[in-house]
């Protein structure tokens, strides 16, 4: 067990920032070609390695100097079964990219020295595309998919782990038993459309309090991402407990829709001090909204203004 795992957000009572859109960030500004939008395939290079450390050294800086605590993510959201198959890696290949992608983050945190709270979360994404909402499985299904994955990450330094951008309650409560099954904390996040359901027309409501049902409210909290706040401000109105639940937002930087955001050949940035503004916003109604960060299109610059908003 992680002897770190007293210090996860919402235990700690500290402020936490996490990281950015990794994968628009190394797209759109630094020329990578990621195939199946996949980021881990750069640990096995050395100029790959280097330009993650330098991404992941900007939030670092940010924690440091805003004197917040830090979620470090691995870059680890397309290395499951499904994707790395499309990239014609096999389990025991993938398996040693989340392994690398842990030992990496943990010798930054190492490196670091920070004075406030650091904890290492292995990410994972969903098993069908994000934007698409017209592939879904049971919960069954799902739980013995993930399984594999959350159980690689329990065999590292990861602290917990972090579903991210997820279209379903059925996936969500999958991944959900399977990490309560091997005693893995685990963050679930859901992407919204622009009406602030989830993809598959399912509202927040009925995911967080179904999986807080089913599972004995097994999640350590719940988050948005992949959404820009305008998308889901409008599901947050009621002062009802499920909102307690949200300990967490990762917005994109652009208020474009998914199938917009698809179709994009330039990069969105929208305007980093507006987005400080819209998190500060629903700061006033999520209030244990403990951990904030970005998805597309934001950058340590977007993530740097929402912690001078909501923590300043």
């Amino acid at each position: 067990m992680s002897k770190y795992r007293h210090q996860l957000p919402l235990k700690s009572g500290t402020p936490f920032i996490t990281d950015a859109g990794l994968e628009t960030e190394l797209v759109f500004r630094e020329g990578y070609d990621l195939p199946e939008f996949a980021s881990f395939p750069l640990l096995s290079s050395k100029k790959g390695r280097e330009d993650m450390r330098d991404y992941y050294h900007h939030y670092i800086d940010i924690a440091r100097q805003q004197h917040t605590g830090l979620v470090l993510e691995a870059p680890t959201w397309r290395a499951n079964p499904d994707w790395g198959h499309k990239l014609e890696y096999s389990a025991n290949e993938l398996a040693e990219f989340n392994h690398q992608a842990i030992d990496f983050l943990a010798q930054l945190r190492s490196n670091a020295q920070l004075d406030e709270p650091c904890v290492i979360s292995g990410c994972i994404g969903p098993r069908y595309d994000g934007y698409d909402p017209h592939h879904y499985m049971s919960a069954n299904e799902a739980e013995q998919y993930h399984a594999a994955q959350i159980k690689t990450f329990r065999e590292t330094q990861a602290d917990l782990v972090t579903a991210l951008t997820l279209t379903s309650i059925n996936e969500a409560l999958g991944i959900t038993r399977a990490a309560k099954k091997l005693d893995m904390p685990v963050v679930i996040s859901f992407t919204t459309e622009t009406d602030g359901k989830l993809p598959s027309g399912e509202t927040l409501r009925e995911a967080i309090e179904t999986i807080d049902k089913e599972t004995y409210a097994y999640p350590f909290y719940y988050m948005i991402n992949c959404a820009h706040p305008t998308h889901f401000q409008s599901a947050l109105k009621n002062e009802s407990m499920w909102l307690k639940r949200i300990g967490g937002v990762r917005a994109n930087a652009s208020c474009k829709s998914h199938a917009e955001l698809d179709e994009s050949t330039e990069l969105d940035s929208g305007n980093p001090k507006e987005l400080g503004q819209q998190y500060k916003a629903l700061k006033s109604r999520l209030t244990n909204m403990h951990v904030i960060g970005g998805c597309c299109g934001t950058n340590h610059q977007h993530v740097n203004e929402i912690a001078q908003a909501c923590f300043g």
